[in-house]
């Protein structure tokens, strides 16, 4: 069980995930499935923080989110 945190009016998991990296930074984008299987991964063991921005990518990183998480 992750601890939590509140964010606002929030309550969000303490152990996050950035997801910067995954769309700008460190490299060339190029594989998106192993990004998406990080993401998935991060939720199977309780993390509830995916943390990102428009700025990642432009917008990219957040479509790339979107993406991971919209069957979950």
């Amino acid at each position: 069980m992750i601890a939590t945190r509140k964010l606002g009016e929030l309550s969000v998991g303490a152990q996050g995930l950035g997801c910067m990296g995954m769309s700008q930074a460190y490299g060339v984008r190029d594989n998106d499935a192993e990004s998406i299987a990080t993401i998935h991964r991060a939720l199977d063991l309780g993390v509830t923080l995916l943390d990102t921005a428009n700025v990642y990518g432009a917008g990219d990183n957040e479509e790339l989110v979107g993406r991971a998480i919209a069957d979950r």
